[in-house]
């Protein structure tokens, strides 16, 4: 993803002179988390409205305030997960971006980044997400494409949600006719089902078995 289409100046950034009244303003008129603070076309940090919440001192300028800038960033060439990952990490819904010279560009709204990523083929293409887990050491994604093509399903992604030392959580994402089967395929192969589909008539079968069972015991 091209980082470029996606980059604001809606707000000018701060700076070092900007008066904490200012500051209030803008965060009393956006919903942004943190705000950019830039000197001479260079990112020196952010300050966080939370932050400027404590701070009673109106007329002074962000420049005192320097203990409270925090520092993060994407570069306008960086990939989506890596943006999300930064949101993330840095609990924020704003992030400044900057380029190969280090030079603020403006910045990356969370809500924009989200609808890109909400119309990747993963999120909206329909299909079946299942949940499958085995051992850390046994797993293949080769082998997991393999079982699902195999089937004439049609891969819409992949992604580990969980490990351990042990174990490991993969979710799928796929498109296909045969759900059961192949449902039914990772078993055999020893993967270990997480997600309830109504498709999954083995799990229908060890119903009615029990239900037979508990029926003959009661004889």
């Amino acid at each position: 993803m091209e980082t470029t289409p996606y980059i604001l100046k809606e707000f000018n950034a701060f700076t070092t002179h900007t008066k904490i009244a200012e500051v209030k303003l803008l965060f009393s008129e956006s919903s942004y988390s943190h705000f950019p603070i830039v000197e001479e076309g260079h990112l020196l940090g952010l300050i966080a409205e939370i932050d400027i919440r404590t701070i009673f001192e109106d007329e002074k300028e962000l420049g005192n305030f320097q203990y409270l800038y925090q520092f993060f960033f994407t570069e306008e060439d960086n990939n989506l997960l890596e943006i999300l990952k930064i949101f993330a990490v840095n609990e924020t819904n704003l992030i400044p971006v900057i380029n190969n010279k280090k030079e603020y560009l403006g910045y990356c709204d969370l809500v924009d980044i989200l609808h890109v990523y909400n119309n990747t083929p993963f999120l909206k293409n329909e299909g079946t997400v299942l949940g499958i887990e085995k051992n850390v050491s046994e797993y293949s994604f080769s082998e997991i494409c393999q079982i699902i093509e195999s089937n004439d399903g049609k891969m819409l992604g992949i992604f580990i949600s969980e490990t351990d030392a042990s174990t490991v959580k993969i979710t799928i994402k796929f498109y296909s006719l045969e759900v059961n089967k192949i449902i039914q395929s990772f078993r055999r192969y020893n993967y270990k089902v997480l997600s309830k589909h109504k498709e999954d008539f083995y799990l229908e079968d060890l119903k009615e078995r029990s239900s037979y069972l508990q029926k003959y015991l009661n004889i």
